[in-house]
C-alpha cells in the first residue's frame, strides 16, 4: 500500500497506520481524505487484521486542516465544498463504524479537525505532552463533522463548552473529560498501546466486532427495541463457531485458538 501522505505496515495482524506529513503537523488536506478512504477500504478486505493503530509522524497527531487547502477551500462553490465535506464525513463513519477496534496513539497536538481522528477512535491513548483544541471557531467555523463523534465521547455539555470557546487542553484535562481514554508519559506511549494490543488479542475476534456494534447502537434504541436486539446477539454468538470454542475452552481451562501461543 503506497501513498503520499500516509504510511501503512502492517505486523502480527495489527495495521500500524501513520499521518506522514511532519513539515506541516500532518495536516489533512483533499489528498489525505482521499488516501484515507482508499486505505481503509483495502484494510477492510485484511480478513486476520485484529486492530489499528492511527498515530502521526514527528511532533505532532494531526494540526487540523492543511493551509494550503484552506486557500483553495475559502474560493470554491459551496457545492465544491459541500463534495469535500462529504467525503470527510464519510471517512470519519468508515473509521468509527470500521470493523476492527482503531487505537489512537496520540504522540502530539491534535487540533481542529485532526480531533475528529481522535474522537472516531474505539480508544485513544495520549502522550502527556499532547494538546487538543476545537479550535474552529477561532477562523469562523464549527467542528462540523467531527461533532456527532465528540459529542459521543464527552456529551452536550462539554462540547458546548469546548466548541464555543476553543480552549486549547492538555492532555490530562482531555482524559478528565473523555475525549482521551488515558494520558501517559512521553517514553510509556508504545509500551501501553502494545499492552492495549495484546488485551485485544487475547479476546475473539468476532465478539469485539460485534461490542462495537452494541455501542454504537443500543443508545438509540428504545427499550422495546434493545430488549429483543440484546437478546437475539447473544443467543447467536453462543451458537456461533467463535463463542463455541471460547465457552468450552474456559470450562475446559485452555486457550482459546485465537490467542496467540
Amino acid at each position: 500500500m503506497s501513498y503520499k501522505t500516509i504510511e501503512c505496515k502492517i505486523e502480527e495482524g495489527v495495521a500500524y497506520v501513520t499521518f506522514c506529513r511532519p513539515d506541516v503537523h500532518n495536516a489533512f488536506n483533499d489528498t489525505v481524505i482521499y488516501e484515507m478512504t482508499d486505505l481503509f477500504n483495502k484494510l477492510n478486505d485484511e480478513k486476520k487484521l485484529r486492530a489499528v493503530v492511527l498515530t502521526g509522524e514527528g511532533k505532532s497527531f494531526c494540526a487540523g486542516a492543511d493551509l494550503n487547502w484552506m486557500k483553495r477551500v475559502i474560493t470554491q462553490s459551496f457545492e465544491e465544498n459541500l463534495k469535500e465535506s462529504n467525503a470527510l464525513a464519510d471517512l470519519f463513519a468508515m473509521i468509527y463504524n470500521f470493523r476492527c477496534p482503531v487505537i489512537g496513539k496520540i504522540n502530539g497536538a491534535a487540533i481542529g479537525g485532526g480531533v475528529g481522528f481522535v474522537s472516531v477512535c474505539d480508544i485513544a491513548i495520549a502522550a502527556e505532552t499532547a494538546v487538543f483544541s476545537f479550535s474552529e471557531v477561532k477562523i469562523g467555523l464549527v467542528p462540523a463533522c467531527i461533532g456527532p463523534y465528540v459529542v459521543k465521547k464527552i456529551g452536550e455539555g462539554k462540547a458546548r463548552e469546548f466548541f464555543i470557546t476553543g480552549e486549547r487542553m492538555k492532555a490530562g484535562k482531555a482524559f478528565k473529560i473523555g475525549l482521551i481514554n488515558n494520558c501517559v508519559e512521553n517514553d510509556r506511549l508504545d509500551e501501553t498501546v502494545d499492552e492495549l494490543l495484546k488485551m485485544i488479542k487475547s479476546s475473539g475476534p468476532e465478539a469485539v466486532a460485534v461490542a462495537k456494534q452494541l455501542v454504537s447502537s443500543v443508545p438509540n434504541m428504545s427499550e422495546s427495541e434493545y430488549k429483543p436486539f440484546t437478546a437475539e446477539m447473544i443467543a447467536r454468538l453462543r451458537i456461533s463457531d467463535e463463542g463455541q470454542e471460547g465457552m468450552n475452552s474456559f470450562l475446559q481451562k485452555k486457550k482459546p485458538k485465537w490467542v496467540e501461543e
